[in-house]
């Protein structure tokens, strides 16, 4: 990973330099496999504000944050803490992709069963099943679990009722219950 640090109005101090430096070579923990990482550090100073402004570019990655506070050291932190959390939830993401595509080439639990032919001749649908563990929780915590994810349907247990439910996304935006009643 290459690392450029800017500092504008301001003459910084090797110890902040090198403090900088350092805690932006941290985030390379995330990067391992990806090459040709490029992260540019604008670190200024305005009055009384301490500005850090981050860009990470390369490999398919593009996340940039922006900190600002009373010391350049608590900025320097801040904005590197900001940048390793939108890291990692590239690399979970990322984790999840692989295991997904082998998941749905390399067998599993839940492949695909293709039925024989019906009554009349043509083929059944390909139905593929999938085991799903219901939790439960109110109906606003699964819409905001469900908002963080790109599935389409979300089953949890309704912890008031105590039946299952499914939470789906509406065509016309936001989410859509079904309660199946007693």
């Amino acid at each position: 990973m290459n690392i450029s640090l800017t500092f504008k109005n301001f003459e910084p101090s090797e110890h902040l330099r090198s403090y900088a430096e350092l805690r932006f070579k941290k985030l390379g923990r995330f990067l391992h496999r990806s090459k040709n990482i490029e992260l540019t550090a604008v670190l200024a100073v305005d009055k009384f504000r301490h500005k850090a402004d981050v860009q990470l570019a390369g490999d398919g990655i593009a996340i940039s944050a922006v900190e600002q506070s009373g010391d350049m050291y608590a900025t320097v932190d801040m904005v590197q803490d900001k940048i390793e959390a939108q890291l990692k939830k590239h690399v979970d993401r990322q984790r999840d992709k692989r295991r997904e595509s082998r998941r749905g080439t390399g067998g599993g639990d839940a492949g695909p069963d293709r039925f024989g032919p019906d009554e009349q001749g043509g083929d059944v649908p390909l139905i593929v099943s999938e085991q799903v563990e219901a939790k439960p929780m109110f109906a606003d915590e699964a819409a905001l679990q469900m908002g963080q994810s790109d599935e389409p349907v979300f089953i949890f247990i309704n912890a008031e009722t105590a039946r299952i439910n499914v939470l789906y996304k509406r065509k016309q935006g936001g989410f859509g219950l079904i309660d199946p009643g007693e």
